[in-house]
């Protein structure tokens, strides 16, 4: 798959840019401020509904504007798709594929697939259970995207589900008996997500420890995945495999609905929902250890890098071709590390990359070019090797 025309209004600091691309590396390059980054987010945001870089919509669209509008001709093998996404903070967005509008936004997703590497993703590791709950749950939906409704129902129940228990400990009848509802809608969503991510985990893993040992060389000790549940059954952080057997969803239920008893008491009294895949971690490994508290912060670089190098060779080993998108990180990497992202980027049927200096990025990636400069990005260049 690759963008071979990409239009922007009101996104970002982007009042309206058409900018046509190509299959292969492309570097956008620019001084800091002038927009990079904003393209590139653009197009990971088709693909995921959602920014790298803020949680929410409303600064995507440009001061003094009531909405931002992406829009992007891709092939994908032997069709052309033109999608446009109209992003309205505080309403629903639309989508538009080939001029149709889709009923619901997140029907979009799974029908453009990238992956993304940028400085934040430093996070992955060092950062909240949140981060890296939703790499994993983007990475879900990415694959089968049914479980956008999911997620989006698991949340809705959850939101529900603590703010009657806010109220529990002052009217406990009523509320406590209400309570038994949503317990059961928690249990039913929590049980598929919980075997979703169990089995992303394990068939990520393999792909992850490749990558990490092509990122960190020889010597460097093995990376590994595992994932960490306030349901025992749905694991307790020890490295998982390809192999490894993921219970099944009627049992991960089970298991969900004994926990949320055994808290009950324990939830009514704080007011907060305990146990579920919200409550999850997905446990980084190298070697022995867990990787945060431990890692380096090179071993924790590679192990970033080595994250979004697995999540792009697991999307392939799944028939798909992603777009790599490569956010202003060639100049924070080292040789070796530059080297086994170089090969990766080289391989892969459009990559995007932002630089403010082009002598940052490898030889061997600059193809076409485009210059950001003064609110205009333009293709400058298409010669290989350039």
């Amino acid at each position: 798959m690759y963008v071979r025309h990409l239009q922007l209004v009101d996104f970002r600091n982007w009042e309206k840019v058409d900018l046509a691309l190509r299959p292969g590396p492309t570097v956008v390059v620019g001084r800091n401020g002038e927009g990079k980054t904003n393209l590139v987010e653009a197009v990971g945001y088709l693909a995921t509904m959602s920014s790298h870089r803020v949680s929410a919509d409303a600064p995507l669209v440009r001061h003094g504007a009531a909405q931002a509008v992406v829009r992007a001709a891709l092939r994908r093998e032997d069709r052309e798709l033109l999608v446009e996404v109209e992003v309205n903070p505080g309403r629903a967005n639309r989508v538009r594929v080939n001029r149709a509008a889709l009923p619901r936004p997140r029907e979009l997703l799974g029908l453009v697939t990238s992956v993304l590497f940028a400085p934040e993703d430093l996070a992955l590791v060092r950062g909240d259970p949140a981060e890296r709950r939703r790499f994993l749950d983007d990475l879900l939906v990415s694959r089968t995207p049914r479980l956008a409704g999911v997620r989006s129902d698991y949340e809705r129940v959850l939101k529900q589900r603590n703010a009657l228990l806010k109220t529990a400990r002052m009217a406990r009848g009523d509320a406590l008996a209400t309570l038994d509802v949503w317990d059961a809608h928690l249990v039913d969503l929590g049980g598929q997500l919980l075997a979703a991510r169990l089995a992303l985990v394990a068939d990520l893993a393999p792909h992850v420890a490749r990558a990490y040992a092509a990122v960190a060389g020889p010597g460097a000790a093995p990376a590994g995945l595992g994932y960490a549940s306030s349901v025992p059954l749905a694991g307790n952080g020890t490295p998982l495999t390809g192999g490894t057997a993921t219970p099944p969803v009627a049992e991960l239920s089970a298991a969900l609905r004994e926990r949320v008893a055994e808290r009950r008491r324990d939830e009514v009294d704080r007011g907060v929902t305990l146990v579920g895949p919200h409550r999850d971690d997905l446990v980084l490994h190298l070697g022995p250890a867990p990787a945060k508290g431990f890692a380096s912060h090179g071993e924790s670089w590679s192990l970033a890098l080595a994250l979004k190098l697995g999540c792009f060779a697991l999307r392939r080993a799944d028939g798909e071709e992603p777009i790599l998108v490569l956010d202003d990180v060639f100049a924070t990497l080292d040789a070796g590390r530059r080297a086994a992202l170089t090969d990766v980027a080289r391989s892969a049927e459009q990559t995007l990359i932002t630089a403010a200096v082009l002598d940052d990025v490898p030889e061997e990636l600059r193809g076409a070019r485009v210059e950001v400069s003064g609110g205009t990005a333009t293709l400058v260049e298409t010669v290989p090797g350039g």
